[in-house]
């Protein structure tokens, strides 16, 4: 399957291009989105435990919890036992966030995924599903 690493390419841009399009509209960078519904999930994580979960460095959500903040989603609070950890809490506004990012997301699923059957659908994620495996057994494995 020659192709499939230039159409896989091609696809990941422009569902990013649409997702960050979406996401834009709610004042947040692609990416800041996931971070935020680790957080929905659970609050007060550390930078090391989200960047564990996001599969990124953790200086890369410290950038984004440092902007985030900024802008009044989040906010940095050392850890009640050990000071020396960062936990990382949402605001008021980053709550408030949960809700229309969640419909954004599935609005934008839906459109992406409209022309496709149901077993097309449970067939994509399969496939996608084993692709993923694939790629991070060959990550592991370069490491």
């Amino acid at each position: 399957m020659p192709g499939f690493l230039d159409l896989h390419g091609r696809t990941n841009k422009a569902v990013r291009a649409a997702a960050d399009a979406r996401i834009r509209r709610h004042g947040l960078h692609l990416g800041q989105d996931h971070l935020l519904a680790l957080l929905w999930a659970q609050d007060g994580r550390t930078p090391g435990e989200l960047a564990a979960a996001l599969e990124v460095s953790t200086p890369t959500v410290v950038k984004a919890a440092t902007r985030m903040s900024a802008a009044g989603l989040l906010e940095r609070r050392p850890d009640e036992r050990d000071h020396r950890l960062v936990r990382i809490w949402l605001t008021d506004a980053g709550r408030a966030l949960q809700l229309p990012i969640e419909q954004e997301r599935r609005r934008l699923e839906e459109e992406l995924i409209a022309d496709l059957s149901p077993a097309e659908r449970d067939q994509l994620l399969a496939a996608l599903a084993k692709v993923h495996q694939a790629a991070s057994r060959l990550q592991q494995d370069s490491v």
